[in-house]
């Protein structure tokens, strides 16, 4: 796996789990205060559009995740 399916995992799953505990429907509720981690993300994905930077992208290339080699060429 690469770096970029590793973030679109990783931010996906903080989504899912900020809305889970943060909804007051949801069985595993804790505080409306986890929305706000949810939004975090969101606004982290969108300047990921325009400014191509990523703080999980540094953090997953120290760890050694290999980048990916195909730019949009599948």
């Amino acid at each position: 796996m690469t770096v970029d399916r590793y973030i679109h995992i990783i931010a996906g799953l903080f989504i899912l789990l900020s809305l889970s505990l943060g909804v007051q429907g949801s069985p595993i509720f804790v505080s409306q205060w986890w929305l706000a981690f949810t939004a975090f993300v969101g606004a982290n994905l969108f300047q990921f559009g325009f400014t191509n930077v990523c703080p999980m992208g540094w953090i997953l290339k120290k760890l050694g995740v290999p980048e990916s080699n195909l730019a949009c060429s599948r």
